[in-house]
């Protein structure tokens, strides 16, 4: 019964607000929302139809009077309206408890982001009932999910792939040495491979399916066998649908220049690194977090470009909120490591 009252009177959220799907996590809980961050609007007249994965079954496929957008774009809001309306309506589905406050919110925002995108984060927050909202930097958040002693002065080098963004961080003593917000990642790889389909086999495909073949049949290294599966696309010529065939070489040339973007910003980190961190890094080696760090082989690569052993956290795709779960649980230690 204790319990039940602390939480009635003092509750919060720990958010990763990310491009491609946006996480909760509540003390005591854990993670208790996992959705695409997608919404979908009628036009006239203008009401909310769905959010999340319910949003995601109609993108692409509803009539004009009805908009599927998604309304974060490289890790930042591109559309302040409806991500207001899809956070308000993750918090209202999470929400299944009374409370007598507003809720304290820690966010995950990428290292770049500039002070009108952080206020636009903080504002849809605080219109979404938020008491007080604090922003953290997602490698940092990412680097404490992954349990990394950033509060040593040891330095250790993070590189956090995203659905917008890709975050290079190296952090020590609870702060960032060294950051990089690169706007290729997990997106850019999927309409690298529309635009690539597109180009050599006059084919248009979707998004989501383009994701699909990049989990299936991408690599960052080439495989030693041929791997194929079928697919179906528009012809850009003659407007039908076709089935084809595509193998894993179409993918991992495809996927050749976000890969090579996201290998040459990690040697870039590298090369801003103190001696005294480079000798840490050394040691350490590089963790990969995030979605896009599941690209069968990119450890590989990443390792044969530096010499360096790089390995994945052990849940990539959650480790984002988990850091900023432990955040909001420790704020009085952890209070540092935000920027707002």
């Amino acid at each position: 019964m204790l319990g039940s009252l602390r939480r009635i009177f003092r509750h919060g959220y720990a958010i990763d607000l990310g491009t491609a799907n946006t996480l909760i996590y509540t003390p005591g809980s854990g993670i208790v929302l996992n959705e695409p961050s997608i919404v979908a609007v009628q036009l006239r007249p203008p009401r909310l139809l769905a959010v999340g994965n319910e949003a995601k079954k109609l993108y692409g496929k509803s009539h004009p009077n009805v908009e599927t957008a998604r309304p974060l774009k490289d890790g930042v809001i591109a559309d302040f309206n409806k991500t207001n309306l899809m956070v308000r309506t993750f918090i209202k589905m999470v929400n299944h408890g009374f409370h007598l406050t507003r809720p304290t919110l820690v966010i995950g925002v990428p290292s770049g982001t500039t002070q009108v995108e952080k206020k636009a984060v903080i504002d849809a927050a605080m219109q979404a009932s938020a008491k007080e909202v604090h922003l953290i930097e997602e490698p940092m958040a990412a680097a404490i999910g992954a349990k990394l002693p950033v509060h040593t002065p040891k330095g250790h080098m993070i590189v956090d792939i995203g659905g917008g963004t890709t975050e290079i961080a190296v952090i020590s003593m609870f702060s960032t040495v060294y950051s990089e917000s690169l706007r290729v990642a997990g997106d850019e790889m999927d309409e690298a491979i529309v635009r690539y389909i597109r180009k050599r086999y006059g084919l248009q495909i979707g998004i989501f399916e383009a994701e699909k073949l990049k989990i299936l049949l991408g690599s960052a290294v080439q495989l030693p066998n041929t791997v194929e599966m079928s697919t179906i696309g528009r012809d850009v010529i003659e407007g039908v649908p076709r089935e084809f065939r595509i193998t894993d070489k179409d993918i991992f040339e495809a996927l050749q220049d976000p890969v090579n973007a996201i290998v040459e910003s990690v040697l870039k980190g590298l090369s801003y690194a103190s001696p005294e961190i480079a000798g840490d890094i050394m040691e350490n080696g590089v963790v990969l977090a995030g979605g896009g760090s599941l690209l069968r082989n990119l450890h590989l690569r990443i390792h044969k470009a530096t010499g360096l052993k790089v390995a994945r956290v052990k849940s990539p795709l959650i480790v984002v909120v988990l850091g900023a779960g432990t955040v909001l649980e420790n704020f009085g230690l952890y209070k540092q490591t935000c920027i707002v």
